[in-house]
Formats: structure tokens, C-alpha cells, sequence
């Protein structure tokens, strides 16, 4: 299968060398289109990550009976773009204060969720949120409550879900950030 929007390769053949990362902030259409126009970015690709259910589909996902998050898989180039900018990119997309939603999308499929393949990448992740997190406290923002985790199950999501904002231009899209930039 290939991406939609820059005709690579899904699941598989990506360069010697590449990182990945899974990241859920929200309904995943519009966290994928967030992490497909940054450079250095190789692939993304819609997921179901940390619940579990064995390979789950859009409907066991949504009833909350799976453990699920909707996530986008970003498969990337360190050398064009280091993790710190993928995360930068993470935490001022979304509002990770919010528990099970993204505004109006309520359920623990919406949770903010960060999942990283090794311990560096893991550690990265819970230092750039204990940063972030003091941002948000300065601006009047509660504590963060992404899940942080190493080595989850994921799975890819149906076709549909594939680059669906490149596919629906006016397609549903609630992600919106706290207005704290995480300098």
C-alpha cells in the first residue's frame, strides 16, 4: 500500500536508518496530516496502538471495550529532523491536559499517547513532557496526562483511514493545540 500523499511505501521497504515513533493526540486524521508536511518526516500511517485486543478495527475501537488509541506512526529521518522537533510538533498540536478526549472527541481512543520503539526515545519523551508540562502549568494549564510507554502493540488502520484529510479535504479534523509554544 502506498501513502496517498508522497506515493511511498506504507508498511514496509523504508531507507536504512530511519526512526520511529507513534504518536496519538486526538482523531487521527488530523494528527497524521500534522506529521506528513514536516521535512524529514518518510511515511505516516493511521494505527491502533496500546490496548488489548489482537489487530481491532475502527468499530471495536470506538465502542472503548479495546484499550486502543487512535495514532499515527511517524517514520523519520534523525538526521533531517531530530526527535526533539517530532515531539516540539507533538505537544503544541494538541492539548495533552485533557485526559480521555481532544475537545469534543470523548473516549479513551483520544487520549494523548506517546509510544517509542527504545529507551532513548522513551526517555526524550518523558523529558521534553516534564518541559512542556511547566510551560503548560505557567499558563494556566493542568498537569499532562499523555501515556508514556516503550514497546506497544500496534496495528494499522483500515485503508480508508490512510491519509484521509488528503483524501476528504473538508473531511472532520478537531485538533487544536493549548496556544503554548514549547520553546
Amino acid at each position: 500500500m502506498k501513502h496517498f500523499v508522497n506515493n511511498r511505501e506504507l508498511f514496509e521497504h523504508y531507507p536504512e536508518g530511519m526512526s520511529e515513533i507513534i504518536l496519538g493526540a486526538g482523531c487521527f486524521w488530523g494528527v497524521e496530516r500534522v506529521f506528513w508536511k514536516l521535512n524529514g518526516v518518510w511515511v505516516t500511517y493511521a494505527s491502533y496502538s496500546g490496548g488489548r485486543r489482537h489487530n481491532p478495527n475502527y468499530e471495536q475501537v470506538c465502542t472503548g471495550v479495546t484499550g486502543h488509541a487512535e495514532t499515527v506512526n511517524v517514520i523519520f529521518d534523525k538526521n533531517i529532523i531530530p526527535l526533539d522537533k517530532i515531539l516540539k510538533t507533538f505537544w503544541e498540536c494538541h492539548d495533552p491536559t485533557q485526559g480521555m478526549r481532544q475537545g469534543n472527541d470523548i473516549g479513551e481512543q483520544y487520549r494523548s499517547v506517546i509510544y517509542c520503539k527504545n529507551d532513548n526515545d522513551l526517555k526524550e519523551a518523558q523529558t521534553s513532557m516534564n518541559n512542556f508540562s511547566k510551560i503548560l502549568n505557567q499558563n494556566g494549564f493542568s498537569n499532562i496526562t499523555t501515556e508514556i510507554q516503550k514497546d506497544v502493540m500496534c496495528f494499522p488502520a483500515e485503508q480508508y483511514h490512510q491519509q484521509y484529510l488528503a483524501k476528504n479535504p473538508n473531511g472532520y479534523c478537531n485538533i487544536k493545540g493549548t496556544g503554548c509554544a514549547f520553546t
